[in-house]
């Protein structure tokens, strides 16, 4: 019988704030901030400075890197490091919805207007356009070269703009046109990588015109980027140009007959030389470029929502506020410099060139007004929402911009103040809840109920049970730690050879000791708990006991006392106790592993084997292995009566930094720079289990006294809690699931490999037989179509397609045995287990079938078709057909028959089976899609008489006068006939 081990599952993630990989994100109020949190989004109250929630999918394992609110404020859409999209609900801290379209890190996000679409892009350098309300993906769109950094959705009812707009690393900024599916112009933006683009509805004028028009104002945008080189480039869109683009030329007359006349010859002719000169000319035109403070490559570029302000930000800690100027200001300007410039010309002291200037030019229109530094630099930033229209005020509306920053902090500034002197302010910094740099040390005190973590600069404390940071401390650049017996105390080993000792009653440091000239890079307390050793850098290995010395004030507190050296011709990088006192094991830089007797310090063996030096060692609590790791990326277990190597285990695909054993057993725990935690058996020398949670190397590991916790640290500041559960398995059970994700991963990379022509300017052989480019997704020289399939395949559709073909299997399966049952006019056999656990044991067949297929992830669901082989496929159709006929679930019947006869089109149209079941469905599926349009009708109809009812009686009207002129009011004028009135609705 196989041995039974008992497997550790993440209990809890400490110390982040913000992680530096995705970009940070207001809610709706204005009130929290969504920041990623590696694998999970954090959801902070801004006023509180307090973790509210975190929106955690336990089946994901990659970081975020996109964040986006929709437009109503209560759906945030969520990319991840392995190209899958999630859409959080912000009011549950729920998810339902995932897309799984892209190959790579998710790197930007659009939604529409009403928010029923949602455009992403990828490092794949793909873009996605998925249907948020169907949850299914529409197309994909290719044409850039490098990964998308920014997109936009332009849309105008008056002009019959559905347009996107994409901005890439490959210098590119591309228009596509969503209903042709085309890239309709292509603009060369920036001399380097463009990295942030922004897109409003701007109040800017053109410098070439006095003023401009309304009518100007409403068929044109203004788009700003920012490149590599630091640029901020604004640009002019003209939406009228931009509808005008591929307009489809009528000339069906020419070629229809022998006799053309030649009016309508000229005519169609003159119609095709408009249509192409509409087509060539440009949508966007440069605007000029914005004056920077920094010049460093910008990330981030938010407008404001009442489009008064624009906010960049780059690489550095400074963030840059501008103001858009209204038409009133811009003309107010253009005023004053018209005036200047008459007074310059009668002195006769303007230059000709700068008279053939334009008067207002970009700086003029959107001025830099302030600047934001933070206390590190700048990962991503965000503008506060709108709470009031700047429309219907005349006072300068604040506003908040969240900064989150590389060093696992938040801030928050208030931008858009009337003071000169102080046009910006800092109202919050939120750092207290995780460590600025990577977590160099751990320890756990003797209850397992404290933690203690040491970083560059501090050390927290954490109570275990509550996963609360108690105190930060400031310390040295802390290397190693420990507690002092009793849990008061703790001491920690600097960078710079200091031993700092910190009392937890009162968090302040007690005492500051110069222990060694160099790094201390290992400290243990002795086994009679009398005292520590030290081992540093300086080849030194020193002996402290713990001491009471008296204050000034008649109180009495912790010191240590140095009693004793062993000096050394290597420097020291680990130092450790055998649990009976005995022995005392030290390792060198010259890769070997040196033990002492610790009583005389007299030598007793050289474990030599590694061949890089031995960053970490423990002995076993029985005292008869230890068990070093090596930066050689092994684990080497040697007996402790021999010095013999016991086994040498391939542990870590990186240097091995931390090796504990768990007191009482034999059970081994490592961590090491490939990220992974892993635990093994040191009798059978075989790996337990390995788990993936951390985003960066693993630097520290602490074990609680019998293995219930183990507590590991990481570069990428994160402090995973791992506990023992219940659950039991076997090691051969491990392995299987491991070989079973490598060939799934293998299998799905390989499918992506194998999915292309072979050989440039290969047609494929999808091509050849007339299949639709957004099926193959490959265009006629072997390169990408520019328009492909949305979904890809994944190990949930490979799943999904498998559950398909065994619920058609089970319904073959019931409908013989149902026929047999009929003609032998005998009892009916039961039914399948998983008929009767669905409870369809009553229903025809096919009723599972469409059981089956409704429980698929609606993404999922056409990637899970393409699993059928082609007599799947005439099955499915047959099944099909009784969907129809019995009106069960209209929506998915048409759009499964939909996806299989673009598929599919070739062979079944070859195919003489599938003509009568086609016939069929040809004839009842109008009438069924008429039935749901109706019914959708009916049903809207019905809500929106709902809706005027309650608005009918639970609301009042009042009336309130507000000025229509106020240039009365400026020139003291209080005439009522310039005033109308404005009816409010107020709900109750």
């Amino acid at each position: 019988m196989p041995k039974l081990y008992l497997k550790y599952k993440q209990a809890a993630s400490l110390g982040i704030v913000n992680s530096s990989n995705g970009p940070i994100c207001y809610s709706k109020d204005g009130k929290h901030a969504i920041v990623p949190a590696l694998e999970n989004a954090a959801v902070w109250d801004l006023r509180k400075g307090e973790l509210i929630a975190t929106w955690e999918d336990i089946d994901n394992t990659s970081e975020v890197t996109c964040i986006e609110r929709s437009p109503d404020g209560d759906k945030f859409a969520v990319g991840y490091a392995d190209g899958s999209i999630r859409l959080w609900d912000y009011e549950t801290s729920s998810t339902t919805t995932t897309f799984t379209g892209h190959k790579t890190a998710v790197s930007a996000f659009a939604f529409s207007r009403d928010g029923s679409r949602l455009a992403s892009g990828s490092r794949d350098t793909d873009l996605v356009i998925w249907d948020t309300i169907s949850e299914t993906g529409l197309y994909r769109l290719r044409g850039h070269k490098d990964q998308i950094t920014g997109l936009k959705f332009i849309e105008s009812i008056e002009f019959g703009c559905d347009h996107l707009v994409s901005c890439s690393k490959d210098t590119m900024m591309k228009f596509w046109d969503l209903g042709t599916q085309h890239c309709v112009e292509t603009v060369i933006a920036h001399r380097g990588e463009v990295w942030a683009l922004e897109l409003f509805e701007g109040n800017v004028a053109d410098p070439k015109s006095e003023a401009a028009t309304l009518e100007d104002r409403k068929k044109s945008r203004t788009i700003v980027t920012g490149g590599s080189e630091g640029e901020v480039r604004v640009w002019k869109l003209d939406l009228k140009v931009l509808s005008e683009k591929l307009e489809p030329v009528d000339n069906g007359a020419i070629g229809s007959s022998f006799h053309v006349d030649e009016e309508k010859l000229a005519e169609l002719k003159a119609k095709e030389a408009d249509a192409a000169a509409k087509t060539l000319r440009k949508c966007v035109e440069s605007h000029g470029l914005l004056e920077r403070q920094s010049k460093e490559r910008v990330l981030t570029i938010k407008v404001h929502d009442s489009r008064r302000y624009l906010v960049v930000q780059g690489t550095d800690r400074i963030a840059e506020v501008y103001k858009i100027r209204t038409e009133s200001e811009l003309r107010q300007r253009e005023a004053r410099l018209k005036q200047r410039r008459k007074k310059e010309k009668k002195s006769e002291d303007m230059d000709v060139d700068e008279e053939s200037k334009p008067l207002i030019t970009i700086a003029d229109e959107i001025p830099r007004v302030s600047a934001i530094r933070c206390g590190g630099k700048i990962r991503s930033i965000d503008v506060s929402p709108s709470t009031k229209s700047a429309s219907t005020t005349k006072e300068e509306v604040s506003f908040h911009i969240v900064c989150s920053l590389t060093t696992n902090q938040i801030e928050v500034h208030t931008a858009g103040l009337d003071s000169k002197d102080e046009p910006t302010r800092q109202e919050l910094v939120l750092d207290s809840a995780g460590h600025r740099n990577d977590i160099r040390t751990l320890a756990l005190s003797s209850d397992d109920q404290t933690l203690v973590s040491g970083s560059h600069n501090s050390i927290k404390l954490w109570n275990i049970e509550t996963r609360k940071c108690l105190s930060t401390m400031e310390s040295g650049y802390a290397l190693c730690s420990t507690f002092v017996p009793g849990n008061n105390h703790v001491v920690i080993g600097t960078k710079t050879g200091e031993l700092q000792i910190f009392h937890l009653g009162s968090y302040t440091m007690i005492e500051n000791i110069q222990a060694h000239e160099g790094a201390l890079w290992s400290m243990q307390v002795w086994p009679d708990r009398r005292g520590i050793t030290t081992g540093s850098a300086d080849k030194d290995v020193k002996f402290w006991e713990f001491a009471l010395v008296q204050e000034p004030n008649g109180a009495k507190r912790l010191t240590l006392t140095h009693v004793r050296t062993l000096k050394l011709n290597e420097d020291v990088l680990c130092v450790r106790h055998s649990h009976d006192g005995k022995l005392l094991a030290v390792s060198l830089l010259d890769c070997t592993v040196k033990v002492f007797y610790a009583d005389s310090l007299k030598f007793f063996l050289s474990l030599y084997g590694h061949t890089l030096p031995v960053l970490s060692m423990d002995i076993s609590s029985d005292g008869t292995l230890i068990a070093t790791g090596s930066a050689d990326k092994s684990v080497k277990i040697w007996g402790l009566d021999f010095g013999d190597c016991h086994r040498s285990l391939r542990a870590h695909d990186d240097s091995v930094m931390a090796v504990k054993w768990v007191f009482g057993t034999h059970y081994l725990v490592t961590g090491g720079k490939d990220r992974l935690v892993k635990w093994w058996d040191a009798d059978k020398f075989e790996q337990i289990m390995k788990v993936q949670g951390h985003h960066g190397e693993v630097w520290a590991l602490a074990v609680g006294k019998y293995g219930n916790i183990v507590v590991s640290g990481s570069h990428d500041r994160s402090i995973r809690i791992w506990e023992k559960t219940d659950e039991q398995f076997a090691i051969e059970e491990e392995r299987e699931r491991e070989l079973e994700e490598m060939y799934e991963k293998q299998n799905l990379d390989d499918d992506d490999k194998n999915n292309r022509a072979i050989g440039s300017g290969v047609a494929t052989d999808a091509e050849i037989d007339g299949v639709s480019k957004s099926v193959s997704g490959m265009g006629t020289s072997g390169e990408a179509a520019e328009v492909g399939d949305a979904s890809r395949k994944t190990a949930q559709t490979m799943l999904a397609g498998e559950k398909i073909i065994a619920a058609m299997d089970i319904c073959e399966e019931e409908t013989e045995k149902k026929a047999m049952d009929a003609a032998a006019e005998a009892k009916p056999e039961p039914s399948n287990p998983y008929v009767v656990a669905a409870q369809l044991e009553d229903w025809p067949p096919e009723a599972y079938v469409l059981h089956v297929v409704e429980g698929i992830r609606s993404g999922d669901l056409e990637q899970a078709l393409l699993m059928l082989p082609f007599a799947k496929v005439i099955e499915l159709l047959k099944i099909l057909l009784v969907w129809v006929e019995q009106g069960w679930n209209t929506h998915i019947s048409s759009r499964v028959l939909h996806h299989i006869l673009q598929s599919h089109q070739n062979e079944i149209v070859s195919s003489r089976v599938c003509r009568p079941v086609l016939l069929k469905l040809k004839a009842l599926i109008p009438a069924a899609l008429r039935k749901e349009r109706d019914t959708i009708g009916f049903n809207l109809a019905g809500l929106k008489y709902m809706r005027r009812d309650w608005d009918a009686n639970h609301s009042k009207e009042f009336m309130e006068a507000i000025g229509e002129e106020d240039e009365s009011e400026k020139k003291g004028k209080g005439n009522s006939k310039n005033k109308r009135k404005r009816v409010v609705a107020v709900s109750r």
